[in-house]
Formats: C-alpha cells, sequence, structure tokens
C-alpha cells in the first residue's frame, strides 16, 4: 500500500485470494507480505497453489477452493457491503461460479437471484481474459 492521504484513510479490509500453481510463481509476494505486517487490519492474503496444496476433497487446490473454505465469512461481509473482483483466466469462472452456486443451496439462497443483487449493488466485478 503507498503511503497516501487515502491509504491512511482507509478502515476497510482487502483480501486478496491469488491462485498460481507453485509458490516459486507467487507475484508481488515480498509487497503483499510487507503489507500484510504493516496493516494486518486492513490487508488479508489467502494463497491457493494448485500443485503444493490439497483442497478438502483430496484434489488440486483452486481459487474456488479457498474461497469455499471461508465462505460463511466472505458471504458476511458481502452481505455487509462488501465488493467482490475476480481477475484472470476467463477458464476460472465456471468454478467459482459452481462453488457459490453449491454455497447458496446450502445456505438456501436463491443464486441467480443472489449475483443479481450483487451486480445491482455494484459488488460484483470480474475482468477475465
Amino acid at each position: 500500500m503507498e503511503d497516501t492521504p487515502a491509504a491512511k484513510a482507509y478502515k476497510g479490509q482487502a483480501w486478496l485470494f491469488l491462485g498460481v500453481a507453485n509458490s516459486d510463481a507467487l507475484l508481488y509476494d515480498d509487497e503483499f507480505q510487507d503489507a500484510k505486517s504493516r496493516f494486518p487490519d486492513n490487508f488479508r492474503l489467502d494463497y491457493a497453489l494448485s500443485r503444493e496444496q490439497e483442497n478438502k476433497k483430496g484434489g488440486k487446490m483452486y481459487i474456488q477452493d479457498k474461497v469455499e473454505e471461508y465462505s460463511d465469512e466472505i458471504f458476511q461481509k458481502l452481505e455487509g457491503g462488501a465488493h467482490m473482483y475476480f481477475c484472470g483466466l476467463k477458464g476460472m469462472m465456471p468454478g467459482i461460479q459452481d462453488m457459490l452456486a453449491e454455497v447458496c443451496k446450502g445456505k438456501g439462497i436463491d443464486y441467480e437471484e443472489w449475483i443479481k443483487g450483487l451486480k445491482k449493488a455494484k459488488q460484483w466485478h470480474v475482468e477475465v481474459y
């Protein structure tokens, strides 16, 4: 995080889920670790390392698996007005959307209505290529 008036005024929490194959491919890890240590209340970081970690089913750990681990907390944050951003390869989105639909089902939430509400409130952001 830059040392700016806006950064000093920021009281929220940015939570980054970063997925790569191996820990040697982590981008900006030094900077992220520094931000995490300097701003422990404002920056949270979780990695999904598909070749080094296993998900709860014993398979490769992908972003959707890591997000699912924290789904109760994430859904609570979204209910409180948090924003969710996805950026990366478009091939990751079906797995993420399937996972979110399953979490919604388990919570008795209509997934399509839930997503529609997030989009209407401008809380859902996707930039994939």
